[in-house]
Order: structure tokens, then C-alpha cells, then sequence
């Protein structure tokens, strides 16, 4: 497919004109290269600097297959370009890998940028990259929370957050009678993990759960949700381990929450949690609308 036709469906699909500037890409990039002293406005698209989402690095006029992964990992970069061919397309949610740490292992740095000699290596193959943040997870029909919800089998009652769209950021969401273990087991299997990153209490009966992919370790989101009758909140992160003075304050302010909660708290790990819509509803997206071959780039540790 033309990556001009390919760009101009992807930017209309995600509107992503109408988003504008993306709050939190605008400010990430710009402060995690600026140690690096990597002058990102000059090889980024010039739009991209600007909103922050859309086509990144522009490659070759054909596009032959897309390439479906979470973060620029240095492994999932590494796959992209090896087995890639000249044009080909990398698209992603997040243009920086955002280490927020294993809750069963060490504690994450946080935004971290793209090695300039990975950046260098797909300039010189002539490769593009695409990435969409907060249009993805706002949109109606192929969002991250809404690949959870419809993997869980739940029927979505109410929400809160909206986006410029209109649609909720955090889902309320109804589901077939479980408890926590076999939810958490239930999850490992969804999102193909080793381990769920597990607080609050366990209850033999959950029917409503909250539903918000990626960082969902804010505490005022969790006391609204239990607000509205929820058993068990399900997110990508219970908990910031990221390893600064921000990411220890954080985990306190949860660490105190817990102990008045009686919603079972479970994380899936960031990546995993926006990893999903790519092997589900994106990949699906892309054959059926545009007849596009594609291939899934899973990262080979979850909790980073």
C-alpha cells in the first residue's frame, strides 16, 4: 500500500487532527532526549513535533507489512528491523519506552528514549514508524480498555474520564460471576503473563470491575470507581515502581489507599495491557480495512 494513502486512513480512523497535541508526548519526548542531546525536531516528521502522534519517520513511498508492538523496546526495534523489508511500517502506542518497573523484580527508569543508533538503522532501510497515543485509547470501537472489556466478556454500564471524543478513559463494566483468584488467573491467560501484580481484598463474588489500560495507578480514580460499586479494578499498573522521589511518593499514596479499599487491585503490566488491542481488534482492523499483512512484535519481558 502508498504510505501516503496508508498515513491518510490511520489519521483519519484516529482522528488525529482533532486530538492536537498529545499531553503527555509533547512533554516526554522533548524532556527525554534532551539529556541525549539527540535532535529529535529534525529527524522526526515535522507534524509529529507538532502533535505529537501520527507518521514519526518517514520511509520509502510502498508499504508492504505493518508491524504491531506497545514499546520501543530495544528488542522489539532490533526484530522490526532485521526481518523488515525497505518501507515497511512499525506502529505503535508509545514512541518512548516507558519502564515502570516489575513488581516482582527491579524498579523501572521511567521514559526512557530510542537508541539513536536504532533510529539511524531504520533511516537508513528506509523504514517509517507511526505512533498514536491518546486517539488510541480514546477510540470508540479500537481502544486498549476496549479490547479488555470485550476479552473479559463485559457488558460496559458506565465510565468516567472522557476525552475531547466524548468516550470514558476508565470503563465500569459488568461481567459473568467470578472471584479474584480465578479472575487473576483468568488474566494471566488474556494477556499472557506470569504474574498479575495483586492488592486489596479477594472476594468469592465479582460482577463489576473497572476496566483502564496502562498507568492506572491513580488513587482518585480507584476511590471513584469503588464509588460506583466496583469489586475489582483491573488496569495495566496498581502500582509506579519507578525509581525516583515521583515514583516513591506514588507508591506510597497506593500503599496507604490499599489498606482502606476493599476493591481487589490488579495489575497487567503496562504493555501488556495495550499490547492486546494490537493482536485483537488493530490486527483485525488492518486485514479487513485494508488488506494489510501484519506481524505482532511482543516484547519478551512484560514487567519492565
Amino acid at each position: 500500500m502508498n504510505l501516503e494513502e496508508l498515513v491518510i486512513a490511520l489519521n483519519r480512523e484516529f482522528d488525529v487532527e482533532s486530538f492536537g497535541k498529545d499531553p503527555g508526548f509533547s512533554r516526554f519526548i522533548p524532556a527525554a532526549y534532551e539529556s541525549t542531546g539527540f535532535k529529535w525536531q529534525e529527524v522526526f516528521e515535522k507534524r509529529y513535533t507538532e502533535l505529537f502522534n501520527g507518521l514519526m519517520i518517514k520511509g520509502t513511498p510502498e508499504v508492504s507489512k505493518v508491524f504491531l508492538a506497545v514499546f520501543p523496546t530495544d528488542e522489539v526495534l532490533e526484530y522490526f528491523i532485521r526481518t523488515s523489508t525497505e518501507g515497511d511500517l512499525l506502529f505503535m502506542h508509545h514512541s518512548l519506552l516507558m519502564e515502570c518497573g516489575d513488581p516482582n523484580g527491579e524498579w523501572g527508569r521511567g521514559f526512557v528514549p530510542i537508541k539513536e543508533e536504532f533510529l539511524n538503522r531504520i533511516i537508513d532501510k528506509k523504514l517509517s514508524v507511526y505512533t498514536v497515543h491518546e486517539p488510541l485509547d480514546f477510540h470508540r470501537e479500537l481502544g486498549t480498555s476496549v479490547a479488555i472489556q470485550q476479552s473479559l466478556g463485559g457488558r460496559k454500564i458506565d465510565g468516567f474520564l472522557p476525552g475531547n471524543n466524548g468516550e470514558d478513559l476508565v470503563f465500569i463494566c459488568e461481567i459473568n460471576e467470578i472471584g479474584t483468584d480465578d479472575l487473576v488467573t483468568k488474566l494471566e491467560k488474556i494477556f499472557e503473563i506470569p504474574y498479575v501484580d495483586l492488592e486489596g481484598k479477594k472476594h468469592d463474588r465479582i460482577t463489576k470491575v473497572a476496566i483502564v489500560a496502562g498507568c492506572g495507578d491513580k488513587v482518585d480514580w480507584m476511590k471513584e470507581a469503588e464509588k460506583r460499586g466496583v469489586q475489582a479494578y483491573i488496569t495495566g499498573e496498581i502500582h509506579c515502581h519507578i525509581d525516583n522521589d515521583y515514583g516513591k511518593r506514588k507508591y506510597q499514596q497506593m500503599m496507604d489507599y490499599v489498606s482502606e479499599s476493599n476493591m481487589s487491585l490488579i495489575g497487567v503490566s503496562h504493555s501488556a495491557s495495550e499490547y492486546l488491542v494490537k493482536k485483537t481488534l488493530i490486527r483485525d482492523w488492518f486485514h479487513e480495512k485494508l488488506k494489510m499483512e501484519t506481524i505482532l512484535v511482543p516484547q519478551e519481558k512484560w514487567w519492565l
